[in-house]
């Protein structure tokens, strides 16, 4: 099979082969062989191997071939979890294709509990599809090689940086039909449209014909569980569209994808103590107060409001702000969606959105 092959429906950019195929690296999975080991990328100032760990699952059944990405930054630990109970999950037998799992992609980041390499600060996000530049580079061309350009699609997983927190959605390049597919079986009700950033992965693998998902989802440096089972589900909703496990597909109640124009940051314009007044969930309405930020002795505050009604898919947790910070980044939904949301809240199937597992902000006792 070649890229040009690939058919035109959306939801399975690909050509499955007649056959099953072994999977190939510097080693070879054949079809019906699990195998988990740690893939060399670099070495250590001591010259010890930097290898990142990987799952290859080939199906005895024919079937394209989903890769799964976690902790390109190092201190974003939800998407670790996933691969992890992916990997527990599935066997041979129980898919048609191959999933590739690369658990924790930024090694020297992830052991020093850094998102970026502790090398002169490197963003391996900004590397790809990677070079001979630097260490990141190199070690992003590594996996590059032997990995990302031997999938027919990709989902990458990220959470929030430190001090912050983000909604659980997808970033993708929603112009392009098999990102847009990709990200709609993946199942989260909030997509955020565009290209991506040079030198991303995602951006760098769907420039190459591989259609690549970014999934966001909580909180850096700690494991949320109700946000994992939702993405361990999400991927499996993957596989059924793609034809790589049984299964009817489960698509969401409403989808919002929010481009360019639909989202904004919004930034405080002094310094000074920021309150979050918004919640307990993440829908605002145009007008709503969503924080204040006020001077030490509480004499001066100034009010942020919407500017328009949508979901706060990333708000500040450090609840100190300089001028230009950001405070919340606002997806913008239609007044029609936001009845449909208000009435999810109301039946009580909004739980996938909350921050920690339980509860999107304190107070919060549903």
């Amino acid at each position: 099979m070649t890229r040009s092959d690939r058919d035109e429906d959306p939801y399975r950019p690909f050509t499955v082969p007649d056959e099953p195929r072994a999977f190939r690296y510097d080693g070879e999975v054949r079809p019906g062989e699990k195998r988990q080991f740690r893939y060399e990328v670099s070495e250590t100032y001591l010259g010890d191997p930097v290898a990142v760990p990987v799952t290859v699952i080939n199906g005895h059944d024919p079937g394209p071939r989903l890769l799964c990405t976690a902790a390109i930054h190092g201190d974003e630990l939800n998407g670790v979890k996933v691969c992890q109970e992916l990997a527990r999950a599935y066997d041979p037998t129980d898919i048609a294709g191959t999933l590739v799992l690369l658990h924790v992609v930024n090694v020297p980041g992830f052991q020093a509990q850094q998102r970026y390499i502790p090398i002169y600060d490197l963003d391996m996000n900004r590397a790809f599809p990677g070079g001979s530049a630097n260490t990141a580079s190199r070690m992003a061309r590594e996996l590059w090689d032997a990995f990302v350009s031997r999938c027919d699609a990709c989902l990458d997983f990220h959470t929030s940086t430190r001090n912050r927190t983000t909604m659980y959605h997808t970033r993708a390049d929603t112009a392009n039909p098999a990102v847009d597919g990709l990200a709609r079986a993946f199942g989260a009700n909030v997509i955020i449209g565009g290209p991506g950033d040079d030198g991303s992965l995602r951006k760098a693998a769907t420039d190459a014909g591989i259609p690549t998902v970014t999934v966001e989802m909580g909180k850096a440096h700690r494991f949320q569980p109700v946000l994992v089972e939702k993405a361990v589900d999400g991927v499996e909703n993957v596989m059924r569209s793609y034809g790589m496990c049984e299964g009817p597909v489960a698509w969401p109640g409403w989808f919002q994808i929010a481009t360019s124009g639909e989202k904004a940051w919004l930034r405080a314009e002094e310094g000074g103590l920021v309150d979050m007044h918004w919640g307990p969930y993440p829908l605002v309405r145009a007008g709503d107060t969503i924080c204040t930020v006020s001077d030490q002795f509480g004499d001066e505050e100034r009010v942020v409001e919407a500017p328009f009604t949508g979901l706060l898919v990333g708000v500040l947790e450090n609840p100190v702000a300089l001028p230009g910070h950001p405070l919340c980044h606002l997806a913008r939904v239609a007044e029609a969606t936001a009845d449909e949301i208000e009435a999810e809240i109301e039946r009580g199937e909004f739980d996938g959105y909350r921050a920690n597992g339980t509860v999107w902000r304190d107070g919060d006792d549903d």
